[in-house]
Formats: structure tokens, C-alpha cells, sequence
């Protein structure tokens, strides 16, 4: 063995910098449920550059290896945000995983890797991963770890996950048009990366989303519908949308939310619609239509009609979610509520959700199915059912979780045990590949401008880089998101086979720590223990 080289497993909550030493304490074992994806990471400590081959050696059939890539951040945060961040000497933090094959390339100072596992019948009991670094010659530096399979499944229950899902940022990316062979294959390439992590709710473009847009300005035209007026008569085509459908349902997408019917921030304008008018393609609705137009309002009654009926026809209405307009504030009170009051009356017997943070729209009864904030949220528990939660840019203050760069992994995950404990039902993210600067203004690079233009900290606009080939590459964040929906689903597999309290019993040490949107430990080795409490529980009540 070479004394040049150090090499370590470590857990998939350590997050690298390039000025870190490799952490003291090494992960030897964790458990897992057969029907999860687990992560751990190799760290490899090294006085010179080296060409090596990183074997591992188990009996799981399925183990992907990433190298760990940092991005540059200008804009990590903003200012005035709560001291839970850690930020970066150099500008650059660890995100984005590119999959390698054996041959990897160790560098002078601390190379990371990144491996998963997922695990089958065949896994069940203990296992053994044996880790070596190989280079020209000879191993220079091997390790190994422990993985306990519990025979018992994760209980995942009727949860509904979505990251807005923006398909024109694919196009500016890549340079194909809308709906040609291009973008329905690389949209499907991202689409099932995002199942694979949890999301099974996709933003379907019904009409192009008026999301993040500068007043005045449009983003590409991505409007699954096809409308047509001939003597002011409208008719609707349906064809691509069932195309959309059909792909989402085959990456494993079970739930639709819809396109937003009036722009964003208040609901003060119509979206942009196309349409076909005696004969010539043009925009007939967007920023010029006040929302509470006549045109709009009779656009929205006929289109509704034949809408509800193609969504029925299909057996979709329950997994069908309307938007009115997202993040409306006290102050867009009166135009969103008569927005909202014509959608409820369109939609009646539909779920109909908005992300908003004023507990007021929901006791004023008008947004019937509220997504409030993390840093809101408080209000909102035990005033409904089937409640959703959501963060975005604007949740940086009390501690509450969020996927930022400078963000602990801890603070992404520790989601999943909250989300338990308060019975949310849903959450929803703005940003699973917005390409765009703020207000989509331009088109950024996302592997060397990663906060949007410098008005988005580092992190918020996309969990996923888009590869050459047409797929979509993973990063940390992706992956620890995923692995808080994976504790939450222990909880639910937990709890069939206990109850709820002795569930928070183990979350919360028996009364020692108060768990909240804003409260917990903040510290790996309690989420970590903590869960393989939970593991343990589970595997003794199975006897």
C-alpha cells in the first residue's frame, strides 16, 4: 500500500470543499430497505495526481459511480440570510455528479466520489463492499463497508412530488424546436431522471407556463393544445397533449398539474395562447389581456368545457391539479380572488392548488387547496387536508430547508422527517431545469452560471445539468432530496407497522429535540442515527 494515498468512506451528507481534509470518522455500515436507492461517498486523499481504476466489489447488481464536480457560485445567498450556510473560499462548491466507469482521475488533494447502490431480493441480510484503488501497477489504498437489507419494502403512500418541469429551457439549451423527434426524446431523457428521484407530477405546458416572465415579454411557445377560432367559434386539439400524456405516464408520472391560467404574481393578465384564427397562426391572448376580460373569460368557459371533457374521457380527473396563479401576496388580493372565483366555478370538483404564503386566501376560502411555504407553514397546519409545502429563493431566514449550494446536505434532507410528522401530503419545487436568468431573460450555461444571473442563490433554479447525449446529468442535491422522501417513506412503512407516536418517539429522542419546519438538530450524525433507528425498528416488528 502506498502512504501517499488516503482513502475513506464517507456519508452522503459530507459535503468537500476544496480547502477540507478528509473527515476523521469513516462510515463501515448502514442499512436499507430492499426497494431503496442508498448513497455513500469515497473520499481519496492523495499527495500527486494519478490515472486509477476505482473497483468495487459487492453482490449488487445495480451500482452507479459519479465523480463529484464542483460549480462556481457568484451569488450563494443573499444577504441578511440565517448564519445555517456554509459557504466556499473559492466560489466553488460540490454538486454536480458525472457517472464514471472504473477508470477515474485522482488529482493532488481530495478527489470525491460518489456511489450508489440499489437493492433486490437476492441482497437481503448483510453484504459486504470492498473498495480499491488501483493504479498502473498496483492497489494504492482499499477500504470496505457493511450494507444490512432489511426484508421490508418503503412505503412512498399517495405522496405527489414536482419540480416545475420547463421544456423551453431544453429547447434554448439545444437548439431543437418544439414537438419535433428532439425534443420529445430529450424531454422523455429528463422526465424519467425526475421519476427516478421521486417526482412523479409533471408542469404539463397546456398553454405556455407565464412563469418567471418579464411583464411584456414571452418565453418559446411550448403550448400543447391546439386552438383554433373560425367565426369566433373556438375548437381544441388535444392530440399533443395526449402525445405528453402518454410520454409521462411511460417515466412513470402519475399526476398533471396544469399550466397556470393567469400570470404569475397577482393574476392581473391572461398567459400566452396561440391559436390558428381563419386560417393565420398568431397570439389572440397575453400580456395586452387584462384577466378580467370579457374575450379571456368566454376563451376559459369554452375551453373548459371541452378540457373536463377530455380529462374524464381519459380518467384523469383525480390526478389532474388546476392553477389559478403562483405566489399571489395581499396586495394581488382582489384581482387573484376573481381569478380564483371563475376557476373554482369552471373546475368545480377538480383540485384546484396554488403555492402562496398568506394564510388569509385560505380563511377567506379563496384558494381551496393551499401550498404554503416552509417558513409559513405554521399557519396553515390543522386548518386542512391534503396539505402541500413548498420553498423556493425566499425561504433563506428560520432555518427551514432548502437545496442551496451553500446549504449542509443535512438541511436539504432533514425535509423528509418533517414532512412525517406534519401529514404533508405533496411538495413542490419552481426549479427542476430553468436555464434562464431571472424573468427569462437570457439563456445561461448551467455548469458556469449556476444562481440565475446572479438574482437566484446557487442551487434554487435546477437540480439536474443537461449532458451532451440529450440526458440529464444528477447532482447532490437531487439525490439528498430524494433520500428525505426515502426517510419519509420509512416512517409511513414504520408507522403500518407501529403507530404515529412511537414514530416521532425516535425522531424526536422521546421529547429531547422539538422537530418543526425550523427546529431540528443540525447535525449528520442525528438525521443518520436517527434513521438507522428507524431501519432497526422496522426490522423488529417484522418478527
Amino acid at each position: 500500500m502506498n502512504s501517499f494515498v488516503n482513502i475513506k468512506v464517507i456519508s452522503s451528507l459530507e459535503k468537500i470543499y476544496h480547502d477540507d481534509k478528509v473527515p476523521e470518522n469513516a462510515l463501515s455500515y448502514f442499512s436499507m430497505l430492499k426497494n431503496e436507492k442508498k448513497s455513500f461517498q469515497i473520499a481519496v486523499e492523495s499527495e500527486k495526481d494519478i490515472d486509477a481504476e476505482l473497483i468495487i466489489k459487492s453482490n449488487f447488481n445495480d451500482v452507479r459511480v459519479y465523480s463529484v464536480e464542483h460549480i462556481k457560485s457568484d451569488f450563494p445567498m443573499f444577504k441578511g440570510a440565517d448564519d445555517y450556510n456554509r459557504y466556499s473560499n473559492d466560489k466553488y462548491y460540490p454538486d454536480l455528479l458525472l457517472p464514471v466507469n472504473e477508470k477515474v482521475r485522482v488529482t493532488k488533494g481530495i478527489s470525491v466520489f460518489w456511489v450508489e447502490i440499489s437493492a433486490n431480493e437476492q441482497n437481503i441480510g448483510t453484504n459486504t463492499i470492498k473498495i480499491e484503488l488501483k493504479d498502473s501497477e498496483k492497489i494504492v489504498g482499499e477500504t470496505s463497508l457493511e450494507v444490512e437489507v432489511i426484508d421490508c419494502n418503503l412505503d412512498f403512500k399517495d405522496f405527489v412530488y414536482t419540480n416545475w418541469f420547463h421544456t423551453d429551457c431544453l429547447m434554448s439549451h439545444y437548439g431543437f424546436d418544439a414537438f419535433s423527434n428532439e425534443y420529445w426524446r430529450v424531454t422523455e431523457n429528463f422526465l424519467k431522471t425526475a421519476n427516478e428521484y421521486g417526482m412523479n407530477c409533471v408542469l404539463t405546458p397546456i398553454f405556455t407556463p407565464p412563469l418567471d416572465t418579464e411583464n411584456g415579454k414571452e418565453r418559446p411557445t411550448v403550448q400543447l393544445v391546439d386552438v383554433t377560432l373560425n367565426n369566433g367559434i373556438y375548437s381544441f386539439n388535444f392530440e399533443k397533449l395526449s402525445k405528453w400524456i402518454e410520454m409521462s405516464k411511460r417515466c412513470g408520472i402519475t399526476h398533471f398539474e396544469m399550466a397556470h391560467f393567469f400570470t404569475q404574481w397577482g393574476a392581473y393578465h391572461a398567459p400566452k395562447i396561440m391559436a390558428t384564427v381563419d386560417g393565420e397562426y398568431k397570439k389572440i391572448f397575453g400580456w395586452e389581456t387584462k384577466a378580467s376580460s370579457k374575450e379571456y373569460k368566454k376563451f376559459l368557459t369554452d375551453f373548459s368545457v371541452e378540457f373536463k371533457k377530455y380529462l374524464e374521457e381519459g380518467n384523469l380527473k383525480d390526478k389532474v391539479f388546476i392553477h389559478v396563479s403562483d405566489e399571489p401576496n395581499f396586495s394581488m388580493l382582489r384581482p387573484y380572488a376573481k381569478a380564483s372565483k371563475l376557476i373554482h366555478k369552471l373546475y368545480k370538483g377538480y383540485k384546484i392548488v396554488d403555492a402562496l404564503s398568506d394564510v388569509w386566501f385560505y380563511k377567506l376560502g379563496i384558494v381551496s387547496n393551499p401550498i404554503p411555504s416552509t417558513d409559513h407553514i405554521h399557519n396553515f397546519l390543522g386548518k386542512g387536508k391534503d396539505l402541500w409545502t413548498y420553498y423556493c429563493s425566499a425561504q433563506n431566514k428560520k432555518n427551514v430547508s432548502n437545496r442551496f449550494f451553500c446549504n449542509d446536505s443535512i438541511r436539504t434532507r432533514v425535509i423528509g422527517y418533517q414532512m412525517f410528522k406534519f401529514d404533508i401530503k405533496g411538495f413542490l419545487h419552481w426549479g427542476y431545469n430553468f436555464y434562464y436568468t431571472q424573468l427569462s431573460k437570457a439563456v445561461i450555461d448551467p455548469y458556469k452560471v449556476s444562481d440565475a444571473g446572479g438574482k437566484f442563490p446557487s442551487g434554487d433554479s435546477y437540480v439536474v445539468y443537461p449532458a451532451n447525449d440529450g440526458t440529464a446529468y444528477h447532482s447532490i442535491r437531487l439525490k439528498v432530496f430524494f433520500d428525505a422522501l426515502q426517510d419519509m417513506a420509512a416512517l409511513n412503512t414504520l408507522e403500518k407497522l407501529t403507530n404515529k407516536q412511537e414514530c416521532l418517539k425516535i425522531i424526536e429522542e422521546n421529547g429531547k429535540h422539538s422537530i418543526t419546519f425550523s427546529e431540528y438538530p443540525h447535525n449528520d450524525e442525528w438525521l443518520l442515527g436517527t434513521r438507522e433507528k428507524i431501519n432497526s425498528k422496522i426490522k423488529e416488528n417484522l418478527k
